[in-house]
């Protein structure tokens, strides 16, 4: 995935937060399979409060490799996958990320989620 509109679209579907990263999933309608759409799609995103650009970028290498490895087994069919990178995934061990990541593709499959945020623009301070 590389458009903002994708990701944005990949952030009104189901969210799973874990300590070094949060997993958004949303299944795509209407792809037709000649055109090669209903595979399984991925994204990165890193802001820059984590880090420098070398910081986020070593997390985004971090996160592609996992998911180039997790998907296959346990992503969803027909889904955009998107990981937000969060403070302190550059320096979890990879094996407790891997642990992680399909537990939490587990529950968006079973579409436990965690609860929708509220809408941040409204609030008061």
């Amino acid at each position: 995935m590389r458009k903002r509109a994708e990701f944005l679209a990949a952030n009104r579907g189901t969210r799973v937060s874990r300590p070094g990263f949060v997993l958004l999933v949303r299944k795509r309608t209407g792809d037709s399979e000649e055109n090669g759409e209903g595979q399984m799609r991925f994204g990165v995103t890193v802001t820059k409060k984590i880090g420098n650009a070398v910081v986020r970028n070593r997390m985004k290498r971090r996160f592609r490799a996992l998911l180039r490895e997790v998907l296959p087994q346990a992503g969803l069919a027909h889904a955009d996958h998107v990981l937000i990178g969060r403070e302190g995934g550059v320096e979890r061990d990879f094996h407790a990320m891997k642990a992680e990541l399909f537990e939490a593709l587990a529950r968006a499959a079973a579409g436990k989620g965690d609860p929708p945020r509220g809408n941040r623009r409204g609030r008061r301070r």
